[in-house]
This record gives C-alpha cells, structure tokens and sequence, in this order.
C-alpha cells in the first residue's frame, strides 16, 4: 500500500497515548489527541485516488473536529452537544460511504441482515432506556445520535453480507468498536461512572477509526497493491 508509513505512525501514536491514559495522565489529552485522526487522514489522502476517497476524508474530518470539541467539555455543556453534533454527521457521513462501495453480491442473506437488525435494534431499544431517566434536556439529542450510530451499524452490517473479504469484515467490526466506545461514553456520563473510561473510549475509538479506514481501502483495491 502506498505511504503505509502513515498507519504506521497512527498505531505507534495510538499506544504511546493509550499508555499515557492508562497512567492516569489525561491532560495531555489536549497535545495528542488532536494529532491522531489527521494521521490516518494523511494515509487516506495520500493512498491512490478512488470513488469514495473524498467521502471517507470527510467522515474523518468530522471525527477530529468533534475530537477537538469535546476536549473543551469541562468549559460548558454546548461543547459536548457541539462534539455530538459533529460525530452525528460524521457518522451520517460514514453511512453514505458505507452505502455507495462496490458489491459481489447482488442479494444479501435476508434471514441473517433481519436477525442483525433486530439485535441492533434491542441495542438501541435498550440503551435509550438505560439512559433515559438520565439525559434530562439531552433526551432528543441523546436519542438521535444513538439513532444514527445504530443505523451506521446496521449499513456496516449490511455491507458485511455484500462486500468483498476481508474489507466487510474490517469494516463491520470498525462499527462495533465504534458503538462500544460511544456506549461507554455515554454510561459513563450519563448513568453511572467507569473505571478507566477515558482509556477504553479512545481504545475502541481509535481501533474504529484505523479498521473503517483500512477496511475501505481494502473494498478499493488495485491488483498491484495491496493495503497493511
């Protein structure tokens, strides 16, 4: 792959600030957070041109501006919601790309996308009732957002069964991490304090970054290149 140097360096940078997290030391939160979507956005940009590239530079580009956002959270609640709004539209991003790569197969297994869909939908169903007597004026929002990133999964899920191998499966598996980071995110915040958080929401959101983008990469290859 193309300047793979650039995946390199994010998944160096993501267990240097793993490790920080882990120590305790989250205030450096502010110099290295910032600094870690852009990289996997750089090996994005820089990998050869294809259909979707420019609609998965701009899903991480929302990323890293609700990123940057929610680094301000303790100043005011406007910019939690701000950062929520961000990542809701990189996730209505992240659906359209999800939607618009290449098939092998015309039909997808129905029986299998209907039981993946009831399961994503007792997900959402159970979530928004864990967290609702919690939210107070962030209900709607609250609501909306777990919304989007339940239908983003259930395009990751549907791509799962029509994609080509093994970019379905690193971008399927992309979208759990994601739903997993922002779930502990939002039990954390809203229901009931987890040890470590900030160390297992940027574990499985930087995890979700790297296989959507490398899974993508894999749904748009070139026979003389592969992607790492």
């Amino acid at each position: 792959m193309r300047n793979s140097s650039f995946f390199k360096i994010y998944v160096a940078f993501s267990i240097v600030y793993l490790i920080i997290l882990l120590s305790g030391y989250e205030r450096f939160d502010l110099f290295l957070k910032p600094i870690l979507v852009p990289i996997i956005g750089f090996g994005t940009y820089f990998y050869r041109k294809f259909p979707t590239q420019n609609i998965l530079l701009a899903a991480l580009a929302l990323s890293w501006l609700g990123d940057v956002i929610l680094l301000f959270t303790d100043l005011g609640e406007i910019y939690f919601i701000l950062g929520l709004v961000f990542f809701l539209t990189a996730h209505i991003v992240y659906c359209v790309l999800f939607n618009k790569q290449k098939r092998i197969r015309k039909k997808q297994n129905k029986p299998l996308f209907i039981f993946g869909s009831v399961l994503i939908a007792f997900y959402l169903i159970g979530m928004v009732s864990v967290l609702m007597p919690h939210l107070g004026e962030l209900e709607i929002p609250v609501s909306i957002y777990a919304s989007i990133i339940s239908i983003m999964l259930l395009f990751a899920f549907n791509g799962f069964l029509v994609w080509e191998k093994p970019g379905n499966q690193l971008v399927f598996l992309g979208a759990i991490f994601f739903i997993i980071s922002d779930s502990i995110l939002a039990v954390n915040k809203f229901y009931a304090p987890i040890p470590k958080s900030s160390f297992f929401i940027m574990l499985t959101y930087l995890l979700a970054q790297y296989l959507i983008v490398v899974g993508t990469l894999k749904l748009n290859p070139k026979k003389e290149q592969q992607v790492v």
